[in-house]
């Protein structure tokens, strides 16, 4: 698999994701070839709906609560930047390679 974008924070992790709103179930989709990590979300793009699901997978993935997460760039569109707070950039990547993982199928 190819290595997604993460970029430490002072306060925590910035992860650049390019979202796809009204899916058939939410989840990680790949990685793009400039390394922005692709995520389906089932929710459409209307009254921030696909972001509230977005945050609510992002939490579930990295075991942190919604709290700590924020839409910090994109809020409107596809390229979206989600800041993780509280965990560094190599957590981030080592949680949701994790996940991958335990998704892949046997």
């Amino acid at each position: 698999m190819r290595a997604f974008k993460l970029h430490s924070g002072k306060s925590g992790a910035a992860l650049t994701l390019r979202v796809t709103p009204r899916a058939r179930k939410t989840e990680f989709a790949g990685v793009l070839e400039d390394g922005i990590l692709r995520v389906r979300v089932a929710a459409p793009p209307v009254e921030g709906k696909a972001n509230a699901e977005l945050l609510s997978f992002l939490a579930k993935v990295l075991g942190v609560r919604k709290n700590r997460l924020d839409i910090i760039a994109g809020q409107r569109g596809l390229d979206k930047i989600v800041s993780v707070l509280d965990l560094s950039a190599d957590e981030v990547q080592a949680r949701i390679s994790a996940w991958l993982a335990a998704q892949a199928p046997e």
